[in-house]
């Protein structure tokens, strides 16, 4: 999928975080994340995010990450719908969301 603007999804609230992502002019992920559990979990987190960005085929896009203690399940969530928020697709592959 291809990043055509800047979208966000979450909120700052406890246990849930918010992704801010926008194409990327200079190519490949740029992501930062930002986690008060970041020492315990940040290693997790990326994962998380840089297997869900992989899953949707996004290879150009900056992605900012503040964490308030979410689950994988609802980073994952989080940053599907920043993605989709995000593209100029209408044609969406709804099997790589699993």
């Amino acid at each position: 999928m291809k990043i055509s603007h800047p979208a966000f999804a979450g909120t700052l609230e406890s246990s849930d975080l918010q992704v801010r992502i926008e194409p990327n002019v200079n190519g490949g992920i740029d992501l930062s994340l930002d986690s008060p559990v970041e020492q315990q979990f940040g290693k997790k987190i990326r994962q998380v995010v840089l297997a869900t960005l992989s899953n949707m085929k996004v290879a150009n896009a900056k992605i900012i990450i503040e964490d308030k203690g979410a689950l994988d399940c609802v980073i994952k969530a989080r940053v599907q719908a920043a993605v989709l928020r995000a593209c100029a697709e209408q044609d969406i592959d709804w099997s790589v969301m699993s």
